[in-house]
């Protein structure tokens, strides 16, 4: 173990010469695939080693490539190098076409088992999309929310194929084997021929390559009469890998997969009381323990309860992935049963999401009372409390750090409008969502935010409503308002099918409706009619603090502004992004004190220079969430002190 622990120390700290980039423009090549895809919210990506370079292939969407095949890219390259974790490549090679050159019989027999268990779980999307995850390890049909929180809730290596998968997998090879492994010999025999098909069928994941040759460990120990602990497994597995393969050093799964089996493997000898919940909850917390210090590393924060969540977790997806794997072999009907209870575990890591999550220094205390507690017997009273006070100052921590009562936050999202407004008492309201579920539901969590009172839609585009979809469903919502008609988009048409999935009330909203939120209150203004312009259409709100107002405008533009003229505000959001839609007539004479561009990296030339100049003319100062972060408006006085910045 000590010398896999080694080897494992030089891949994260060592430096390896950068290869050689391939230069910026149109580009075919041909080489070996080093990875399989790597499948994240915003794409797929794969490493391609040409023999002269290594190049990162952004594939855009999922294209089934398995690692180790050889294909020939066409796409441009943009001549940059850069790492992928801790593997350098030499640029980026934004992928056209590929076409896998050839691929080999163990290949093909692992894509086959892979194309039958997605088939048989069609339609590929929310509980039967993470079944596909236990099963296979395939999280494409995934929404990414979802996956965020997986990764949130400590549940995410449930979808990173391991030790459990690969059991119930020889399992089944011996039922369907029949006769053939009705010897403990044959059946090892069998189960050596199948892993290397299960690991293909994973596209070979770097926790599978560890669950995998583990388990062959043990298999062909049982051929020769030898019988190997767990620790030398682990040792021998890690060493033979790394040896054959010393990329994957650097591969953060296989980290994670090394040191939560080495977790496991000391928490199973804790002294613990009798029983099975015990016995569970000691392994678990081994797991999280001995992972923690790469999670704070790589991501910079672990789940404070991962262990509780595990523990509920465990026997809910040990139940989905054994019947999920019978359905797909035969028995059909158990794949409705799987997909119910998979159900369970994503309503579970949805809920759990919004949990504490744990620094360093938080970690480092926590650590440390535990082994006080272990080392000098302190009553567990003490340390229940200890425990409890910490779970509570980071429950409520989040929610007083930087969030005015009342006011404001112009959330930075990206090219896009997500607007919280904060009432007091608990009281929030959320007026878009931005262009990304993920980012969102992370921006929301940093506030402490559980719970909406109300959401705003204002109008059909993407880049206000995608986000949202992350939210239904995820937060309890009192209400929900719109004034869509007579404008739909597929996205609209999503959200509002989720709203009334989940039961939320909505309703089609016009000028003079009032509501108060704590101390806020929030008139509806607009829009006055039905426009041919779904910006036009936008929902347009003066939300009304003690000390200040603020206008909340959408994506308005010339039509409806004309129409809303005489408005006075403290606090503009500048329609469109800033772009150049707006009348500059109409922007003057607003004659805000502060004006909020809410705006990401675009091609569309937002915000355009002489909407800043007609604003900073009229006096107001102008601030944009892509250069000043998050801007958090305080509501409770004018806003002549500078407000807020939280990049």
């Amino acid at each position: 173990m000590v010398t896999a622990t080694v080897w494992l120390l030089i891949g994260v700290l060592g430096e390896e010469p950068p290869p050689t980039s391939l230069p910026a423009g149109p580009a075919v090549v041909e080489g070996d695939l080093l990875t399989g895809e790597i499948t994240g919210p915003y794409g797929s990506w794969a490493l391609l080693d040409t023999g002269q370079s290594r190049l990162l292939l952004d594939l855009g969407s999922p294209a089934g490539l398995v690692s180790g095949s050889t294909v020939r890219v066409e796409g441009t390259s943009d001549g940059v190098p850069g790492t992928l974790g801790s593997a350098r490549y030499g640029s980026t090679l934004n992928v056209e076409s590929v076409v896998t050159m050839d691929e080999s019989p163990l290949i093909g027999a692992g894509t086959a088992v892979r194309d039958h268990v997605l088939r048989r779980l069609q339609p590929l999307a929310g509980s039967r999309a993470l079944l596909a995850g236990f099963l296979i390890g395939d999280t494409s049909g995934l929404d990414p929310s979802d996956t965020e929180a997986m990764r949130l809730s400590g549940l995410s290596h449930f979808v990173a194929v391991s030790g459990s998968n690969i059991a119930l997998f020889l399992g089944l090879l011996a039922v369907v084997a029949g006769p053939l492994a009705w010897t403990p010999r044959r059946r090892a025999v069998i189960g050596l021929l199948g892993l290397p098909v299960y690991a293909a069928a994973t596209r070979f994941e770097p926790s599978v390559m560890r669950a995998s040759m583990m388990a062959g460990l043990v298999l062909v120990g049982r051929l020769l009469g030898l019988l190997l602990e767990a620790w030398q497994l682990l040792a021998l597995a890690v060493l033979i890998l790394i040896v054959v393969d010393p990329d994957l050093i650097g591969s953060v799964g296989f980290q994670l997969s090394v040191a939560a089996t080495a977790g496991v493997l000391v928490g199973g000898r804790w002294p613990v009381p009798r029983g099975l919940p015990a016995r569970a909850l000691a392994v678990t917390t081994g797991a999280q323990l001995a992972v923690a210090p790469l999670l704070l590393g790589h991501f910079g924060q672990v789940p404070l309860l991962s262990p509780l969540v595990n523990l509920v977790a465990a026997p809910l997806v040990a139940t989905a992935t054994v019947t999920a794997a019978v359905g797909v072999a035969g028995l059909t009907p158990l794949t409705a049963v799987a997909e119910a209870v998979a159900g369970m575990v994503l309503g579970l890591a949805r809920g759990a999401s919004t949990w504490p999550q744990i620094g360093a220094l938080s970690f480092a205390v926590t650590l440390g009372a535990v082994a006080v507690g272990m080392r000098w017997r302190v009553p567990r009273l003490v340390l229940v409390v200890v425990a409890a006070a910490l779970v509570v100052v980071r429950v409520v921590g989040p929610g007083a750090g930087g969030l005015p009562n009342p006011g404001v936050v112009v959330l930075d999202v990206g090219q896009g409008d997500a607007i919280l407004l904060n009432g007091g008492d608990g009281r929030y309201a959320l007026v878009d969502g931005g262009p990304d579920p993920v980012t969102l539901v992370q921006k929301l969590r940093e506030y402490g935010v559980v719970t909406l009172d109300l959401v705003v839609m204002t109008h059909v585009h993407a880049d206000h409503l995608t986000g949202l979809l992350g939210v239904v469903g995820r937060y309890p919502v009192g209400e929900a308002w719109q004034a869509f008609d007579p404008h739909r988009t597929e996205t609209s048409d999503e959200l509002l099918s989720a709203l009334r999935r989940w039961g939320v009330p909505v309703h089609e909203v016009g000028p003079g409706l009032t509501t108060v939120l704590g101390s806020l209150e929030v008139r509806v203004l607009g829009p006055l009619r039905r426009y041919k312009s779904p910006n036009d259409q936008s929902v347009v709100l003066e939300v009304r603090g003690p000390g200040a107002t603020m206008l909340l405008t959408g994506d308005i533009e010339l039509s409806a502004q004309s129409e809303l003229a005489g408005l006075h505000t403290d606090v503009l959001k500048v329609p469109h992004q800033g772009g150049g839609t707006s009348d500059t007539e109409w922007l003057a004479a607003v004659d805000a004190e502060l004006a909020v561009i809410s705006v990401g990296e675009n091609s569309f030339g937002h915000p355009v220079d002489w909407v800043i100049e007609t604003l900073e003319g009229s006096g107001a100062r102008v601030l944009r969430t892509d250069r000043d972060g998050d801007v958090v408006v305080d509501l409770s006085e004018p806003p002549s002190p500078p407000p807020t910045l939280r990049p």
